[in-house]
């Protein structure tokens, strides 16, 4: 199971910490770990992701501003925001990247909200 929190309204060009823990199964210690999100009115994409190792890679929309990491003995993903941006707006998830492997399934994610 994925618990994301971290989530909240905000205003523009300000920022927020996403925490998402890992439960059951063993998909964390053996999967790379992303961030997705989805807009209203839009499919859900991905953010960042983060190998085992700690190599990251960003959405475009998103280099420079977020930070993903990973805390592998806490079986927890973050996503630091900086300079939060009212497109940012959206439910963002946490998952394996791809999604869905070994075992893992969408929570129910945490809502961010930027308001200009």
């Amino acid at each position: 199971q994925l618990q994301a929190s971290g989530g909240g309204l905000v205003q523009a060009g300000g920022s927020l910490r996403l925490s998402c823990v890992a439960s059951g199964g063993t998909f964390f210690s053996t999967n790379a770990m992303a961030w997705y999100r989805q807009a209203p009115g839009k499919q859900r994409g991905l953010v960042a992701f983060i190998t085992l190792p700690g190599s990251t890679t960003y959405a475009d929309s998103v280099k420079g501003r977020f930070t993903i990491s990973r805390d592998n003995a806490l079986k927890t993903v973050y996503l630091q925001m900086i300079s939060l941006q009212p497109e940012d707006t959206a439910v963002y998830y946490c998952n394996t990247f791809p999604a869905n492997r070994a075992g893992a399934y969408w929570g129910q994610g945490t809502q961010v909200t930027v308001s200009s």
